[in-house]
């Protein structure tokens, strides 16, 4: 593996997200990327995949780029290949890439990499609990969509066409994602860390009708 491999990732990684919304910037790829290596401390894995899925996994978010899920990966690929990391590599975390998003889970393959599973779970941990909120509400903020809506139901069961397409409530994505992911964690340490961010929403989400409704 090449030397630098990471500490060229970063620099990389903080030049193309110059600017990006504050959700999916640079802090969002560090968040990951150490609770990432957190994870896979209490794992058997390949480490370097880990660290570069989760350095990588956001270089270009379909969101932001017109639905392309395909920009990520050959940004990826073409970097990566640019750095000399052997081919075997490249493949499994081009597979993380592919593979890690919320929308696209109808379609990943039952069994997934131990690679795959830590980073998902970091990414995930870090769409919940106080950073998880406070995302959601920056990016409620950056489509101009509303806070709440008391006569908008959320939309569950979306398929991924509805969840691309969904301009709903800020709340409403609480129960058409956030609150979900708890029990989508694939690793012990992946369940553990969530536990307390999804008591945290769901005590939010209490205290939020309270407010709205001045009790």
């Amino acid at each position: 593996m090449p030397q630098n491999l990471i500490e060229n990732t970063i620099a990389f990684v903080k030049e193309k997200l110059e600017g990006a919304e504050a959700g999916h910037d640079w802090f969002h790829i560090e968040r990951v990327w150490k609770l990432s290596k957190k994870i896979a401390a209490t794992e058997t894995c390949n480490v370097a995949v880990v660290e570069l899925s989760a350095l990588l996994h956001d270089i270009a978010d379909p969101k932001f780029h017109e639905g392309d899920e395909t920009l990520a990966l050959k940004i990826s690929n073409e970097f990566l290949q640019n750095q000399n990391v052997p081919k075997e590599i490249i493949v499994q975390v081009l597979f993380v890439i592919k593979n890690i998003s919320f929308k696209n889970r109808g379609e990943v393959p039952k069994v997934l990499p131990i690679e795959l599973q830590i980073v998902q779970d970091a990414d995930r941990l870090d769409a919940i609990g106080a950073i998880g909120i406070a995302r959601t509400f920056n990016f409620g903020g950056f489509k101009n969509n509303l806070m709440y809506h008391p006569d908008l139901p959320p939309k569950l069961n979306q398929t991924k066409e509805e969840y691309k397409k969904s301009t709903g409530t800020t709340i409403n994505h609480f129960y058409e994602k956030l609150l979900l992911l708890k029990d989508l964690m694939n690793t012990k340490t992946g369940k553990n860390l969530a536990e307390n961010r999804h008591q945290l929403m769901l005590d939010f989400l209490a205290q939020f009708y309270k407010e709205w409704n001045v009790e």
